[in-house]
């Protein structure tokens, strides 16, 4: 597999994917670990790894688990003296660390997601040398109070001065030459890249070889390149900056010997002509234009060419937010034999991925017209970290788990079939993927679970293992083979040059990329932004996290057309005018109505976010006397439970269609409800500061929570935890059993943390996986925590008034809040960044969202649907009187909005109406549309 070529093949354990992204290894220390039992004290060697952002120990005994410490967890770092009293056995200094949460990573040598333990713990090292002790915890002190600084811009400028005079007090150590008689010709502090991991170290040029000597030692001592072996060079634009030199001894591998990151783009251009010149003897140097005649003529095959493109553009296997990127060329992943004689086999070449669809290009389109400039098509692009490792996941587990913070995706969203990822793509409101070389290699280990990775169930029960080939594939070997056939097909050559023209061509950019629907975001693109103009350094920070992670539109290559390759006619090839199918051709009469709401599909997701704007009402029902606060509806959506202000909570019969049931816990208004423990249970929270759990079985008050001291606005239940906000400016998370609470046994609620806030917290929303929390309060902030840790992620004056709902998208990127100053504003997760801001005419209460689309209601009583690609309202539909003031929610069958008054409007659709809200998200998407 050529993306793990580089991967750092030592026999210990520990791998730079373990730190967190933009973060250095430092330095190593021989240490015990000292543990303390009940019984006796245990001493654990291994090696103590001092990071910029964490604390690492790696035990030599593979059975022990590696530690990880947050510096941002750690309340002390204290140095603790060695005991020398002379009738005692005398003890060696040690660093004592009390910290919050401790990271347990490859427990029994296994590759699997972090374990994370929470709570105040003291963890203790012994240094093998004692005399070190002190130096290494001053060094931890400085680490620490970098770390715990509010801006990261602060963090990041502080790490890297800590860096820069580490560098400066060392230098490449001569010794290390191959020959006494080497002239060496430069030395400078750089940086070696591999995917998601930089590691820094001074690299020495002479007139025989090429060095790399590692800061930390790590993976090895040096790292030598005789000159006389390389055969390529390249300048590399790495973070936006004109900094990368990536040196290759192959002629058509595209998986470099090493990648060199310099600090300055002199030093870089220095050493590059000094390769250059004296490799004039030993290597050619192509351009694209000579690479194209080579391959015009037939010298170089498809799968060649492309990737001597790839690497002229910029790409590179050891960054991963510019893969090498390869196109989708087959379209049909149903029949059970390949025909490669006929053209509805191939997918069009001479289309983005986003235009194979009409139905959604149309859609597209009608967007990018109403856009203010600077316009985009497309708010994701067709090569990120994330899509690399959708794809890589099984032979590169540690990438996925480093990106995703020691997390796998969600079972339902990884890559489990040709065919639905390429369905996918062409039907997928956000998904515009391009395949990677791999597909069209060797090596089939990524379709394989070779690993035997526990990468979780699906939600049919089934576990995610090899990815499932089309019927025409015997296996994943059989499948490689056919599609390397395939893309040196008559049709895939006659045709590529087109496909050339959209990613490196003249069709990338400027009016020809608009004739061509090929128009992505401009950040994406070469000299969409001036990193260096940006003075703000948290601005600076956020800005390059963002365009990382999003991907970024190769080098253009060609300012005119590709020209075609030179063939033989075998046979004249015809497109089928039916290539691919519209989502348009579903209706809502071909789903069945009977499905289960488990069973919906991706497709019928979508399909009904495309026809929201045909609902209709179908029935009225007077149930309280004020305003209604929030719903809950069963399972089989029989039942339908409303709060009120009017203190009561009761229970609508949706075939009897009158309430049955109304119960009121004290004379103040309930705020909210939600159902749990299988139906059995409506937890309901109130303005009297308590929240209430009712048995629906024993038609009684089971339970009472005094939480907090002032009004409980909302609950929340994820993971056997209860999250309650309250007017009194925190969110306290609570564990208990819902087993316990559907019993007559009195429930024991123990809470777990208290998250502060500056103002009264007004609303709370969940990530899909239960990882990330996101609060808003009466000041107008939003505040987004770690379920993990308990700790702010990011925290960001959103509003200028009252936050009135939040909520993540699918896909957990950004966050969607609306507040009473009339705004709706999208902020970025990972950042922090406010990437959108809409002003509505109309103060907005309550919505529901994909990710591109949202729902509302607000003052008027309409329902709203907007478009976030274009900023405007798309669809206006009658729905209520007054003020809707509670979350659209789609539960089952049913969907509900209330409204402020005496009314609860149910409206009841059809199957795929309701599955409108319940989109998901394919993993790695980054929507930049907001």
């Amino acid at each position: 597999m050529a993306f793990l070529k580089n991967k750092e093949r030592t026999k210990e354990r520990f791998s730079l994917l373990l730190l967190d992204l933009e973060e250095y290894y430092f330095e190593q220390h021989t240490a015990y670990n000292v543990t303390k039992s009940s019984a006796s004290k245990r001493k654990i060697r291994g090696s103590l790894k001092v990071c910029s952002r964490s604390i690492i120990f790696d035990p030599e005994d593979f059975t022990e688990p590696i530690l990880k410490i947050p510096l941002r967890d750690c309340n002390q770092i204290e140095f603790v003296e060695k005991e020398t009293n002379p009738f005692n056995e005398p003890k060696p200094s040690s660093i004592s660390i009390l910290c919050e949460q401790v990271i347990y990573i490859k427990e029994n040598c296994i590759i699997s997601p972090y374990r994370n333990e929470r709570g105040l713990k003291t963890v203790k090292f012994q240094l093998e040398v004692w005399s070190k002790t002190e130096d290494v915890i001053q060094t931890l002190h400085q680490l620490h109070r970098a770390s715990c600084l509010e801006k990261l811009g602060d963090q990041t400028a502080m790490i890297t001065a800590n860096l820069q005079s580490r560098l400066a007090r060392t230098s490449f150590d001569k010794f290390c030459f191959q020959n006494v008689a080497e002239k060496p010709h430069m030395e400078c502090a750089v940086e070696t890249v591999l995917p998601l991991v930089s590691n820094p170290g001074h690299v020495c040029i002479t007139n025989e070889n090429l060095y790399f000597q590692p800061l930390n030692g790590y993976p090895e001592t040096v790292i030598q390149i005789q000159l006389d072996k390389i055969r390529r060079i390249y300048k590399r634009r790495h973070g936006l900056r004109p900094l990368g030199l990536e040196v290759f001894c192959s002629e058509n591998d595209f998986c470099s010997d090493i990648y060199l990151k310099f600090y300055n783009t002199e030093d870089r251009d220095e050493m590059y002509y000094f390769i250059a010149t004296f490799l004039e003897n030993h290597m050619m140097e192509h351009t694209a234009e000579s690479y194209m005649l080579q391959w015009q003529r037939g010298h170089l095959t498809n799968y060649q060419y492309l990737l001597h493109l790839n690497n002229l553009a910029d790409r590179s296997c050891n960054d991963l937010s510019q893969y090498p990127v390869f196109p989708w060329v087959i379209s049909d992943y149903t029949s059970t034999e390949l025909d490669l004689t006929k053209a509805a086999t191939f997918r069009d070449l001479s289309k983005p991925v986003g235009a194979l669809n009409k139905e959604r290009l149309d859609g597209l389109l009608c967007r990018f017209k109403g856009m203010p400039e600077p316009r985009f098509m497309y708010g994701s692009h067709y090569s990120s970290p994330g899509y690399v490792l959708f794809y890589l996941v099984r032979v590169a587990p540690e990438h996925m788990l480093c990106i995703q913070n020691g997390r796998f995706d969600h079972p339902d969203r990884m890559f489990n079939s040709i065919g639905e990822t390429w369905k996918n793509c062409l039907e997928g409101a956000t998904d515009f993927k391009e395949l990677i070389p791999e597909f069209y290699g060797d090596d089939c280990g990524f379709l394989e679970n070779h690993l035997r990775l526990n990468l979780g169930r699906r939600q049919n029960g089934s576990y995610v293992c090899d990815v499932h080939l089309p019927a025409w594939a015997s296996d994943a070997k059989d499948f490689l083979k056919k599609h390397k056939i395939a893309i040196e097909s008559q049709y895939v050559s006659e045709h590529l040059h087109e496909w050339i023209d959209l990613v490196f061509g003249f069709k990338q950019r400027g009016s020809q990329a608009v004739e061509a629907n090929n128009v992505f975001h401009p950040l994406t693109y070469e000299g969409g932004i001036d990193y260096d103009s940006i003075e703000d350094p948290d601005q600076r920070v956020a800005m390059l996290i963002q365009i990382l992670e999003f991907g970024q539109t190769p080098t253009q290559l060609f300012t005119t057309p590709h020209p075609q390759r030179i063939t033989g006619r075998l046979q004249n090839i015809t497109r089928s005018p039916s290539l691919n199918s519209p989502i348009s051709d579903l209706t809502p009469g071909s789903l069945n109505e009977d499905s289960s709401f488990e069973d919906l599909t991706e497709e019928s997701r979508k399909l009904t976010w495309a026809n929201v704007d045909r609902m209709t009402s179908v029935s009225r029902h007077k149930i309280h006397k004020e305003a209604v606060t929030s719903i809950t509806v069963t399972r089989d959506g029989s039942s339908v439970f409303s709060t009120s202000q009017d203190s009561t909570l009761k229970m609508f019969s949706k075939e009897l269609k009158e309430f049955q049931r109304s119960m009121s816990f004290s004379n103040m208004a309930l705020s909210s409800c939600l159902m749990l423990a299988d139906d059995q249970i409506v937890v309901c929270s109130s303005w009297d500061n308590n929240v209430y759990f009712y048995s629906i079985p024993y038609g009684r008050r089971q339970d009472t929570l005094m939480g907090h001291d002032d009004a409980v606005s909302k609950v929340l239940w994820a993971n056997n935890k209860l999250y309650t906000a309250s007017w009194d400016s925190t969110v306290k998370v609570w564990q208990c059993d819902p087993n316990v609470l559907s019993s007559q046994k009195r429930t024991l609620f123990e809470l777990l943390a208290e998250l502060e806030h500056d103002a009264g917290v007004n609303a709370i929303g969940m990530n899909p996986l239960g990882t990330l929390l996101v609060s808003g309060c009466k000041d107008g902030a939003v505040t987004i925590w770690d379920t993990d840790t308990y700790g702010t992620l990011q925290q960001v004056d959103c509003h200028s008034a009252t936050v009135h709902c939040v909520s993540f998208s699918p896909d957990s990127r950004h966050v969607l809040s609306i507040g009473a100053d009339c705004f709706m504003k999208v902020t970025d997760v990972q950042t922090g960044m406010v990437t959108s801001s809409v002003k509505s005419e109309e103060e907005l209460r309550c919505f529901c969202w994909d990710g591109d689309s949202v729902l509302c209601g607000g003052q008027s009583g309409d329902l709203l649907l907007w478009d976030l690609m274009s900023n405007t309202v798309i669809s206006r539909l009658k729905a209520h009187s007054g003020v809707v003031i509670f979350p659209i929610n789609t539960i089952k069958k049913i969907l509900t909005s209330c409204i402020v008054g005496e009314k609860l409007q149910c409206i009841f659709g059809a199957f795929t109406l309701i599955s409108v809200f319940l989109c998901v998200s394919r993993p790695g998407h980054s929507h930049m549309d907001e």
